[in-house]
């Protein structure tokens, strides 16, 4: 059976999305431009957010103490040997990558795409910190570059998003989105599925909230509790106030929440893995492509698919 989006696989998946795009293999590599936040530098609070320690998603060989370059350099030597002539997308991925004065924020992005084997950026930050002059920029860079930008929304719950001190609303989420696909930029979002105060309804209803946005790609992460972040604290005082999901649990989770998704929008990842030396919990002991497959599993054994429940 072909799906809406034109192949037999039960999801709209990123690799082909990439395929279609690009016409060949291109690999995502993480770069540490040196960026903050603003819920970490004091405009809107201190600390950060409730789940959060940057380390647990920033590479080892990303270190602002490297150049742009040098950082490139080292996450293309990975892939190098069996992949010669391939493209890479350089992901600016640590903290708010869009937070900062326009002029400053291209002169980042433009050392990045001066590589010869870039052919563009993907740019992860908040829904508060997208102006529209960089947007604006950013939209004639098109013409050169590929330009995607990633929104950490991480819930549709205004009492979830002041809970874990996120320091935006998701009307701001909304918002982001809109202007972003407003200028023809590929945008994608990312939502943490378990959060404290989140039942199995309200999870599910993300899927049907975040459907409704122009966005392309969404990224899914269950609920991980990182040494380093105001989670653990609480995590160590009162371990009953989290609800953490089994890997068993998490793929029929996955497997509902897809149900429900626009199937137009790419599902770009269903899961998250922090450091071994870093994650408390959960231990599930699975690779992102071995949970990968028990979904596809799961999604054959119910005969379900992508958008199977959605309303549109």
């Amino acid at each position: 059976m072909q799906y809406d989006w034109g192949q037999n696989k039960r999801y709209n998946d990123y690799s082909s999305y990439i395929k279609r795009t690009f016409g060949e293999r291109v690999q995502k590599v993480s770069v540490n431009a040196g960026f903050t936040c603003p819920n970490r530098d004091g405009s809107k609070g201190k600390g950060g957010c409730a789940f959060c320690n940057n380390s647990t998603f920033n590479p080892s060989y990303c270190g602002p103490e490297l150049s742009i370059v040098e950082q490139i350099e080292k996450g293309t030597s990975f892939f190098r040997p069996k992949y010669k002539t391939q493209r890479y997308l350089a992901y600016f991925q640590a903290y708010s990558n869009t937070y900062g004065e326009t002029a400053y924020l291209l002169e980042q992005y433009q050392q990045a795409l001066n590589h010869p084997q870039v052919t563009g950026i993907v740019l992860g930050t908040r829904p508060d910190c997208i102006s529209d002059d960089l947007l604006l920029h950013l939209k004639e860079w098109q013409k050169d570059y590929y330009i995607a930008i990633e929104l950490g929304a991480e819930s549709t719950s205004d009492a979830t998003l002041q809970q874990i001190n996120r320091g935006h609303n998701y009307a701001e989420t909304v918002d982001a989105a809109q202007r972003i696909a407003a200028v023809g930029i590929p945008v994608g979002l990312h939502l943490i599925l378990g959060l404290p105060g989140e039942d199995r309804a309200q999870l599910l209803q993300h899927a049907s909230e975040v459907s409704q946005l122009p966005i392309n790609f969404l990224k899914l992460h269950q609920l991980q509790i990182v040494k380093g972040s105001a989670f653990a604290k609480l995590y160590d005082a009162s371990p009953d106030y989290f609800n953490l999901y089994t890997a068993e649990d998490f793929i029929e989770l996955v497997v509902d929440f897809l149900e429900l998704m626009d199937p137009r929008i790419v599902m770009e990842r269903f899961i998250s893995q922090a450091p071994h030396d870093l994650l408390i919990a959960p231990k599930w002991g699975l690779k992102n492509f071995e949970f990968v497959t028990k979904v596809e599993k799961r999604l054959a054994e119910r005969d379900s698919w992508q958008g199977k429940r959605y309303n549109g």
